[in-house]
C-alpha cells in the first residue's frame, strides 16, 4: 500500500511541524493502523519542553505521541489476528519477547522495548503507523475512537493499583489529580476501595476527581491536619512533587503500601523513621504490563468513566497547540489530536 503519511515532528523543544512521509508498510507479524485519535500525555509536553526525559533524549526529528486508537487497513503476511477495518487500541509498547522479563510476564521491564514516542522511536501524531498485531487490541463498537486512545492513561492507573495491591474495603489516598490520578482514583474504587481520597491544589481538578468517584478531594495547602490523620492502607502518589510524597506518607497508617507513579525529578527524599517505625512498603511503577484486555473490558461495561478527561480538541495541524494551552492551560485535562484533520 505506497502513499503518503502526513505526521507531526518534534525538532527540538519548542518546535514542532508537520511532514510527509512514505506510509509505513506492515511487517510480516504487523498491521498497518489508520490512527483516528492520539491522548496527549505529559511526557509529550516534557519532550517539547525540554527535548529530552532523563536518559532519552531528542537528537533527531522525532514524532510524538502513544495513546493512540485506529482502524486496520493492512496486515502483514503473517497477521491474523484481526480483519480489515477492525477498530483498536494500541497498546504503544512492544517487547523482545526473548529476555527474563518478558519470559516472566513482566514485559514492561524489557530492557529492549520499542515505546512510541521514546527516542528514537517514532509515536502516532501521524495518519499511519504499524505495530505488531499483538498489541494492537480489538475494541467494541460502542467505544468512541478517543475512549479506546485513552485506554493507554488508564492502563498505568491499573497497574498503580495492581503494584499498590489495593483490597476490599482499603482506603487510598491519590495524590496529584492529573489525568493519571484521576484514573488511578477509578482503578482504585474498581479494586474495591472503600474510600478513596485525593489531594491537588487545583479547586477545578479537585471537583473532577469528586465526580469520577473520590470521596474527597482536600487541598493539601490548608487542610494538611485532615491528611495527618487519615491512616490510609495505600498511598498512589501521582504528582512527582516533593511535598505530595512528603505529605502522603505522612497519611499512611502502619503496614501501608506506597507507590510512586508521579515522575518530579530524578530524586525525592522519603521519612525513613515513617517508613522504618510504620514498616510501610514503597515501590515504584513503570507503564504497565498486560492490563488492555481488562481497561477495555471496564470502559466497555461503564465500570470507568474516561470522557470527562477531555477538554481539548485538535487536528494534525494544531499539536502545537494541543501540547501548550491544550494540555496545560486553566482547567485543562487531557488534549486530544486528531491525524486525519488539519483542524478541529
Amino acid at each position: 500500500m505506497a502513499g503518503t503519511n502526513l505526521v507531526c515532528v518534534l525538532d527540538g523543544p519548542g518546535t514542532v511541524r508537520v511532514e510527509s512521509r512514505e506510509q509505513p508498510v506492515p511487517g510480516p507479524d504487523e498491521v498497518l493502523v489508520r490512527i483516528a485519535a492520539v491522548g496527549v500525555c505529559g511526557s509529550d509536553v516534557h519532550y517539547f519542553e525540554h527535548g529530552r526525559i532523563g536518559d532519552f533524549v531528542v537528537r533527531k526529528p522525532l514524532v510524538l505521541g502513544h495513546e493512540a486508537s485506529g482502524v486496520v487497513v493492512a496486515r502483514g503476511e503473517r497477521a491474523t489476528r484481526h480483519e480489515v477495518g477492525q477498530r483498536v487500541a494500541l497498546e504503544p509498547g512492544v517487547p523482545c519477547g526473548r529476555c527474563a522479563q518478558c519470559r516472566s510476564g513482566r514485559y514492561n521491564l524489557c530492557p529492549d522495548v520499542r515505546f512510541f514516542a521514546t527516542p528514537p522511536i517514532d509515536g502516532a501524531f501521524a495518519r499511519y503507523v504499524t505495530i505488531n498485531e499483538h498489541f494492537a487490541y480489538a475494541v467494541p463498537d460502542s467505544m468512541t475512537d478517543e475512549q479506546a486512545a485513552l485506554i493507554e492513561p488508564l492502563s498505568v492507573g491499573l497497574w498503580a493499583a495492581r503494584r499498590a495491591e489495593v483490597k476490599p474495603g482499603d482506603t487510598v489516598l491519590v495524590t496529584g489529580a492529573g489525568p493519571i490520578g484521576l484514573l488511578a482514583v477509578q482503578a482504585a474504587r474498581v479494586a474495591g476501595a472503600a474510600r478513596v481520597v485525593v489531594t491537588d491544589l487545583s479547586q477545578g481538578r479537585r471537583e473532577l476527581a469528586l465526580r469520577m468517584g473520590a470521596a474527597a478531594a482536600l487541598d493539601p495547602a490548608s487542610e494538611g491536619a485532615t491528611l495527618a490523620g487519615l491512616g490510609a492502607d495505600v498511598l498512589v502518589e501521582c504528582s512527582g512533587a516533593q511535598q505530595a510524597v512528603t505529605v502522603g506518607m505522612g497519611a499512611l497508617r502502619g503496614g501501608a503500601r506506597a507507590v510512586l507513579v508521579g515522575m518530579g525529578g530524578d530524586e525525592v527524599r522519603l521519612p525513613m523513621s515513617a517508613l522504618q517505625v510504620r514498616e510501610i512498603t514503597v515501590t515504584g511503577t513503570f507503564r504497565y504490563a498486560n492490563t488492555y484486555p481488562a481497561a477495555i473490558a471496564l470502559v466497555a461495561a461503564g465500570r470507568v468513566e474516561l470522557d470527562p478527561l477531555i477538554t481539548g480538541r485538535f487536528g494534525l495541524n494544531q499539536v502545537e497547540q494541543a501540547l501548550t494551552t491544550g494540555a496545560g492551560g486553566a482547567g485543562a485535562v487531557k488534549a486530544i489530536v486528531y491525524p486525519q484533520l488539519d483542524e478541529v
